[in-house]
């Protein structure tokens, strides 16, 4: 009996975001501080999320990501309409807009049924009307102490987005040392910080000419620069 207890949990714990279970899906919309962006797809991917749906810009500040934007699937969207059309009817999606109001549920109750998308209020004012326009449903995360009135933006992510992974059954990343242990980095198919755009050839293809072009005005000006026969020639006399 033990025995078949202990496989059946081994089975429930290899499940993982990459396998049967549940996919969670983050929306970035109307986020002002732009570093919180980077932040919060280093949480996205630490805890699993399958996919980030950017709306707006399609360009994002890496700031605080720590290389962990490689490892994220980036999809752009004009506006919150086309992104709610895309999760509802093609991935399936339960929509949670993460937000202090009336008839919000507290996120350690997980009320979730299958796949789920979660968009984040402004730092400052919150969901605006067309942000809670999109949403099925509301969770909140319960505080205790009376001293700050809100989580910053990508703290609040953070919890929703483990919430949503232990509920799913997640499976844990190896660890090693005081670390988890990284997977193979894959290859970029756009510039960093932005969705979509040059390919990753384009982009090496820009960087060489870039480096050419300062090595080449370095050689200018060492030959001449206009003015006093330049650094090679003020050397001669």
């Amino acid at each position: 009996l033990l025995s078949a207890m202990a496989a059946s949990v081994e089975a429930e714990g290899a499940k993982g975001p990459d396998a049967a279970a549940p996919k969670c899906y983050l929306i970035v919309h109307n986020v002002s501080k732009k570093h919180n962006i980077g932040t919060l797809v280093r949480s996205a991917v630490a805890f699993g999320v399958h996919q980030m749906c950017l709306v707006g810009s399609k360009k994002f500040n890496t700031f605080g990501n720590h290389g962990s934007a490689d490892y994220m699937e980036l999809k752009h969207f004009e506006g919150l309409r086309d992104c709610r059309e895309y999760l509802v009817g093609e991935c399936g999606c339960t929509i949670f807009g993460v937000e202090i109001i009336e008839g919000a549920r507290p996120i350690q109750n997980h009320p979730f049924t299958g796949n789920a998308a979660f968009i984040l209020g402004n730092e400052g004012s919150g969901l605006n009307k067309n942000q809670m326009a999109i949403c099925d449903a509301f969770v909140y995360i319960p505080q205790h102490g009376r001293g700050t009135a809100s989580l910053n933006v990508t703290v609040a992510g953070s919890i929703v987005l483990h919430h949503f992974a232990l509920w799913a059954q997640f499976r844990e990343t190896e660890r090693e040392g005081y670390k988890f242990v990284l997977g193979e980095r894959p290859q970029r198919t756009c510039k960093r910080g932005e969705v979509g755009g040059d390919k990753p050839e384009q982009v090496r293809r820009e960087r060489e000419l870039k480096k050419a072009a300062r090595e080449g005005e370095a050689s200018d000006l060492w030959l001449d620069d206009g003015s006093s026969g330049g650094v090679l020639g003020s050397i001669l006399g």
